[in-house]
């Protein structure tokens, strides 16, 4: 066994992220198959700005989407303008976007500075 000098993610364990965004009700098959077979290059840069364990689960009565990632980097505003910049996630969410309603007030898109999915509060974890 690695001694946790040795081993990264012990010394970072990560920061759990939990968000949320409407899915427009008819473009649901839609963003089911754009996940099915996510562009390589969108999933390259979710590891080049520190983001691991990600996934998207259905609320299907509510039209809701609710994404879990664990971020393991240093400085998540930095990635995540570095993300909102990046032109291979440009061209991702110009697709994305446009099957989606944002729950953030004012929000125009995933480049917007305000965010497009919005972000939930973590109320409890345990982690036994």
């Amino acid at each position: 066994m690695s001694a946790p000098s040795e081993n990264p993610k012990l010394l970072h364990p990560g920061k759990r992220i939990c968000q949320i965004i409407k899915i427009k009700p008819e473009k649901l098959e839609e963003y089911k198959e754009l996940h099915a077979n996510v562009w390589p290059n969108v999933l390259a840069k979710m590891t080049k700005y520190h983001i691991e364990d990600y996934s998207i689960h259905l609320i299907p009565e509510l039209n809701l989407l609710v994404a879990n990632l664990k971020y393991t980097g240093d400085d998540w505003a930095t990635d995540s303008e570095a993300m909102r910049n990046d032109p291979d996630n440009h061209e991702w969410w110009k697709v994305t976007d446009a099957l989606q309603e944002s729950l953030v007030p004012g929000s125009t898109g995933s480049t917007d500075k305000k965010g497009w999915w919005r972000d939930l509060e973590e109320v409890f974890r345990f982690d036994g």
